[in-house]
């Protein structure tokens, strides 16, 4: 839906595709607090919008300067790279200027779809995240904290779980201001933390005892399987297993001058909503 606040008529339009999703809903509730006009791309918006339906994008792209690009259910999936080229070209051509693209961290795969953004001539920022903090109250992860058991193939190897908040804030920060353009910010929160460390944490905030428990990658797709969910989330893990985002980054300090969000903090301001109630 796009939003006509006052004095910001002659303000064309963000384009936030994925804008009910975790990342996406912030950043167009953030770009909006700023008064700015936001369309959400979505198959249920007006106009819809779907990654896989062309057509579907010139209509979507209408009036549009700057598009927040997020891509479901990952950009290493297979045929992302290709859709995120051929729509950047679309954007660019129907006079988008800006992108704004949310890559994964350590995905060589992405990269991919990072170049052929880069290739359409708009000026673009590329923000890579690894594993959300709101995996765990408002993705795949819910329920099992609420069951009080997470059972993943990721042995004893950490992650440096990113807020979306401050990815929202990253990427809004790259929409409006011109001094975000041709940079590329990795993001993380500010310390490592394994999946028995987030049980941890999470038994701390809820009150209540939630364990991690290690499973190998095939039962891991074996649970994938009965929910219906694609396997490929369980290549993933991979990248966790090899160490490759076993360390911090610092985009969040290098874009926004401040520390990024802790997960003791998160998990805290979640268990106040009552999400993790039973």
């Amino acid at each position: 839906m796009t939003q006509n606040p006052q004095n910001t008529q002659n303000a064309r339009i963000t384009l936030v595709i994925g804008g009910t999703g975790k990342s996406g809903r912030r950043v167009a509730e953030k770009l909006s607090a700023k008064g700015l006009p936001v369309r959400v791309g979505s198959r249920h918006g007006e106009p819809a919008f779907d990654w896989n339906q062309p057509d579907t994008w010139t209509a979507a792209l209408e009036g549009v300067d700057r598009v927040y690009v997020t891509y479901y259910p990952d950009l290493a999936f297979p045929g992302a790279a290709e859709q995120v080229g051929a729509f950047s070209k679309v954007a660019v051509a129907s006079g988008a200027r800006r992108l704004v693209l949310l890559s994964g961290r350590g995905e060589e795969a992405a990269e991919v779809s990072e170049d052929n953004l880069k290739a359409s001539g708009a000026d673009w920022t590329v923000v890579r995240a690894s594993w959300f903090n709101q995996n765990f109250n408002e993705s795949f992860f819910l329920e099992p904290v609420l069951a009080g058991e997470i059972a993943l193939p990721t042995g004893d190897a950490v992650e440096a779980f990113v807020d979306v908040d401050d990815i929202a804030d990253v990427v809004v920060a790259a929409l409006t201001e011109d001094k975000h353009i041709g940079k590329t910010y990795e993001v993380s929160g500010p310390r490592l933390l394994s999946y028995s460390d987030v049980a941890e944490e999470l038994s701390k905030a809820t009150g209540r005892e939630i364990k991690y428990i290690s499973v190998t990658n095939e039962e891991y797709r074996a649970v994938l399987r009965e929910n219906d969910l694609p396997e490929d989330f369980a290549d993933l893990f991979t990248m966790i297993l090899d160490g490759r985002n076993a360390h911090l980054v610092h985009g969040v300090e290098e874009a926004l001058g401040r520390k990024p969000k802790d997960f003791s903090d998160f998990a805290r301001e979640a268990a106040a909503t009552g999400v993790w109630n039973v």
